[in-house]
């Protein structure tokens, strides 16, 4: 059943006030009369699909391995588990929707945080290759209206979470615009943009009571009457107008709703007839019905060098990706969930995840946080400058500055040094064929590019007279690693009162210091000393990627245990390493030293398996080394592993199949990922008066 148009306000006001009067059946009191206290009971028929979704009905199945594990990955084991009803995207996000989304925020944000938009935009060089041409796809994919409708690639896992946010904010701003509650608001721009969760905590637009951009509903309480007049007040989550967030979907909500066994159940029964490997039943990858018969069902590649097949009858139609809508739709009416791109889900990737997750809703990732209260206990009010990860930028910068650094220590090499290979000394002498060829030996590329002439007064002349003498500015290099410098200490403040809880002071202090302060007084020396500052570019490029809040959003934290105290279901906010076991399954399982720095609080136990390279140091800040000389741990996989579901266009058939897994680091992106949004489905499973339905079969 289609769902209905929520009602215009001119109506529901009439209903509020008609004789068909609702009274509560536990005490009798009548609702939505001024007079008997003013409990509102706004109508609500079922909740509204949301632009682009389609329903999918949730059910229980067996997610995990259904194919032979020619990976040897041993990372899937079958399991049933229950997924609840969702919404999702029929198609994949397009390169035309992504492009509405760079557009809002320029234009919102892009006079005063650039770095914001430079956040939002993808990677377009993911189409790159050292052994293929591919600038085409470099220069137009994104933009071109030739690849409007195809799916939007280049975007990890983090800015997909920042559009699923964005998107929710502009759909409810929309129907609070359609149903007369707002008045469109097109100057917004910084932290005066509408926000979802800050409009619920009343920090958006007007006062109750206030005119302005928002109109307010009617306040049936009368304590907040002024004489006879009634007060305003704005929606609330109980009136049913806004709708849920767009998320990804979960690993779980996408393997159910790519195969579409709903369309292989048998008829008034509970028995499936056949478990699919595919969004399509067989075990092949072509049609076998009709006029279609032999049709290449998916964008993948079909053998060897077999992109898209021959000229003249093409296989799939496509050299890389191909329009969101191409191909049959599996029985939920989703397109493309085998081949095209693969898409991110919402887990941290762990290889035995179908080992101890839950059977209900099974997901790995969460980190439970709540709404920042100010000292008042209210909502602390949302937040007015971007915010930075501040510990991320200090990774980035100590990586940038170590390839920096060895690239430019490279300028020098002793070439009496037996360690060297012949040829790449036969390359350095080639370079400085003018120098000695014994001991140091500096490539001039790298060498101070300017003599400055200074005026320097003769001792013996007229004061006036004065001789040029040459002075040597300091080297390119030189400037930068200084430059570098002065950013790492900058950060380690920042970082300092990130640690002391000062949030939004540590994103102010790279905000102000570095990137207004440092970035722009360095780029103003560049000027003077006639340097090419390419370094500022790629940092302030680097920073934008550590975005991790906009202005106009609540302050959230993460949930702590002292505030859980009595909680039979949680405690703390970090779920991620739950039940990974991490020191029974690390090189430390027997070490009695690294048992006692646990129990006396000195070495944090998450903090031994599944990690990040960065993470090498004590909970004091001091560092340490594990086996020998060797950081721990050993293994690629880390808290910021996302998991990828389905094949690509340059993907085999294998990776086609609806249970496959792989993962990804989340700031990473290439040209074969994509993704699709989801939303909660509240309420009925399966739609209006579903018991109702049951009763009369």
């Amino acid at each position: 059943m289609k769902i209905l148009k929520l009602l215009s306000l001119s109506f529901v006001a009439s209903m509020m006030f008609s004789c068909a009067r609702e009274y509560s059946n536990a005490t009798g009191w009548e609702y939505n009369n001024p007079n008997n206290g003013g409990f509102q009971k706004f109508p609500f028929l079922d909740q509204e699909t949301g632009p682009g979704l389609v329903l999918v009905e949730g059910g229980t199945f067996t997610m995990g391995r259904s194919e032979q594990d020619v990976m040897f990955d041993n990372n899937n084991r079958p399991a049933r588990v229950t997924v609840s009803s969702f919404y999702m995207d029929q198609t994949e996000v397009t390169n035309f929707h992504w492009l509405e989304y760079l557009y809002w925020i320029n234009r919102v944000y892009g006079e005063t945080y650039p770095m914001v938009y430079k956040n939002a935009l993808p990677d377009t060089l993911c189409w790159r290759s050292p052994l293929a041409f591919n600038e085409k796809y470099v220069d137009y994919y994104l933009r071109h209206p030739a690849y409007r409708e195809y799916p939007v690639v280049g975007v990890s896992w983090l800015q997909v979470n920042d559009f699923c946010k964005w998107r929710t904010d502009r759909v409810n701003e929309y129907i609070m615009i359609r149903e007369g509650i707002m008045e469109p608001n097109l100057g917004q721009n910084n932290a005066d943009v509408f926000d979802t969760e800050a409009y619920l905590a009343g920090q958006y637009g007007a006062e109750e009571g206030k005119e302005g951009t928002v109109r307010n509903l009617q306040n049936l309480d009368p304590s907040k009457a002024n004489g006879k007049t009634l007060g305003k007040r704005i929606v609330r989550m109980e009136d049913g107008i806004l709708l849920p967030r767009y998320r990804l979907p979960t690993e779980a909500e996408w393997e159910f709703a790519s195969y579409g066994l709903i369309g292989n159940l048998d008829p008034n029964s509970e028995v499936i007839r056949e478990r699919k490997l595919y969004p399509w039943n067989g075990h092949w990858v072509r049609m076998d019905e009709g006029n279609f018969q032999g049709e290449i069902r998916a964008n993948f590649v079909r053998g060897r060098g077999d992109y898209m097949g021959v000229a003249g009858h093409l296989n799939d139609g496509a050299d890389v990706t191909a329009p969101v809508t191409a191909y049959w739709p599996n029985d939920y009416g989703l397109y493309n969930m085998a081949g095209n791109v693969s898409e991110w889900v919402m887990d941290v990737y762990r290889p035995l995840t179908s080992e101890d997750f839950d059977e209900f809703r099974p997901f790995r990732g969460n980190v439970f946080k709540t709404k920042q209260l100010n000292n008042a206990g209210e909502i602390d009010q949302k937040i007015g400058a971007v915010m930075y990860d501040v510990h991320g930028l200090k990774e980035y910068v100590n990586e940038f500055e170590r390839i920096r650094f060895q690239r430019i220590s490279a300028k020098q090499h002793d070439l009496t040094d037996t360690l060297i290979p012949t040829g790449i000394k036969m390359q350095i002498q080639s370079r400085n064929s003018s120098k000695t060829v014994t001991g140091s030996s500096p490539d001039p590329v790298y060498e101070s590019r300017r003599v400055k002439a200074s005026k320097k007064a003769s001792t013996n002349a007229n004061p006036d007279d004065s001789t040029q003498v040459a002075v040597l500015d300091p080297g390119k290099d030189e400037v930068e690693l200084d430059l570098l410098s002065q950013i790492n200490v900058l950060l380690d403040s920042a970082v300092s009162l990130k640690n002391q809880k000062f949030d939004l002071e540590a994103s102010e202090l790279v905000e102000n210091e570095i990137i207004n302060g440092l970035f722009a007084d360095a780029l103003r020396e560049g000027i003077d000393y006639e340097y090419d500052y390419e370094i500022i570019t790629i940092l302030r490029q680097g920073f934008a990627s550590y975005i991790i809040n906009t202005p106009g959003k609540l302050k959230y934290r993460n949930v702590v245990e002292e505030e859980n105290i009595g909680r039979l279901n949680y405690r703390k906010s970090d779920y991620i390493d739950y039940l990974d076991g991490d020191l029974e399954s690390s090189i430390f399982y027997n070490s009695d030293d690294v048992k006692n720095q646990i129990s006396q609080g000195q070495r944090d136990a998450n903090l031994i398996m599944y990690q990040n390279e960065f993470e090498s140091n004590y909970l004091d800040g001091s560092e340490f080394k594990g086996s020998g000389s060797t950081s721990w741990p050993s293994t690629m996989i880390s808290d910021r592993a996302r998991v990828y579901k389905g094949g690509s266009w340059k993907d085999r058939a294998y990776w086609l199949v609806g249970s496959n897994r792989r993962y990804l680091d989340e700031e990473k992106s290439t040209a074969t990922i994509g993704f699709r949004c989801a939303m909660d489905r509240v309420g009925s499973p399966t739609g209006l008066n579903y018991y109702g339905k049951k009763s009369k079969k």
